[in-house]
């Protein structure tokens, strides 16, 4: 006897559950030949502002933690994609149509890149951090801290590899992240957000809304909780430039789109875009 298909309708993740949106829309997540795959949550206005406030909340016990630890909870992370790694291979193949190989490059690579931005936490103050000279007599000293909540509309062709290169760089410094995944290709960001959900990362740090760019990103760009945008996804110039506009509102920090190998080496623009630089002044003693 034929065994029916279970169809899957996946939710949203945010501050570390799992709610269905709460428009209750839904909408088909297809494979690069049509096919379905799943259903997917389609996210609403008072999604992202739900994601808002549970990256808000999250906040300030994450960019508190040490460096260090924050690199410990993200290497776990990648020891966790590294159990999944099969399920990503066949989801990425599935949803941008790469062979076995190509898929499997892809999702190495992500793993990777999960690692070297975990190995990035203890060494970013080191490397953008500084001790000025001055004329007077004391210490004066610069140090990075994180920006705060960071919106991300995700790569729309790079499921996997692109969005742990726009998610991770931004977490490791201590921001958190309500991102907006592929709308075509949304598998990988699920499944992501259930490694994270069972990892030690707190609830909060990251939210995976899917659905429509171009619906949700207008209410994240125009937050005035939000402190910095990623229009990585962004493939409508006339749409990037009103985000840009409307982010302007409370001075929101904006990464412009702009056409990206995602395979290639990352360095630590992304880690730096979303860092504010704390300077103070101390006496010299004598």
């Amino acid at each position: 006897m034929a065994r029916l298909d279970v169809r899957k309708t996946y939710k949203l993740y945010i501050g570390g559950a799992f709610p269905r949106s709460e428009s209750g829309r839904t909408y088909e997540a297809l494979d690069a030949k049509g096919r379905f795959l799943a259903n997917a949550a389609q996210a609403s206005r008072k999604d992202a502002r739900d994601a808002v406030g549970a990256a808000r909340k999250a906040f300030g016990g994450w960019s508190t933690r040490t460096p260090y630890n924050r690199g410990q909870i993200l290497y776990r992370t990648a020891e966790m994609l590294e159990g999944r790694r099969d399920q990503f291979i066949s989801e990425v193949k599935a949803s941008e149509g790469l062979t076995a190989a190509q898929a499997a490059r892809a999702v190495d690579a992500a793993i990777d890149r999960w690692v070297w931005y975990a190995g990035w936490s203890d060494k970013l103050t080191q490397v953008v951090g500084n001790a000025n000279p001055v004329s007077t007599p004391h210490f004066n000293l610069s140090t990075p801290e994180p920006t705060g909540v960071v919106a991300v509309v995700a790569p729309q062709d790079s499921s996997l590899l692109g969005l742990v290169s726009v998610i991770a760089p931004a977490i490791v410094s201590g921001n958190t992240v309500v991102v907006v995944s592929s709308y075509e290709r949304p598998l990988p960001a699920i499944t992501l957000s259930e490694v994270l959900a069972t990892s030690d990362l707190p609830g909060g740090v990251v939210n995976v809304l899917t659905g429509d760019a171009t619906e949700i990103a207008p209410w994240l760009a125009s937050h005035r909780d939000v402190n910095a945008i990623d229009l990585a996804g962004v493939t409508d110039e006339t749409l990037a430039a009103e985000l840009e506009e409307a982010s302007a509102d409370n001075l929101k920090r904006v990464v412009r789109p702009s056409e990206t190998d995602w395979s290639t080496e990352p360095g630590i623009t992304r880690m730096t875009a979303f860092l504010e630089t704390k300077t103070v002044w101390h006496p010299i003693g004598v």
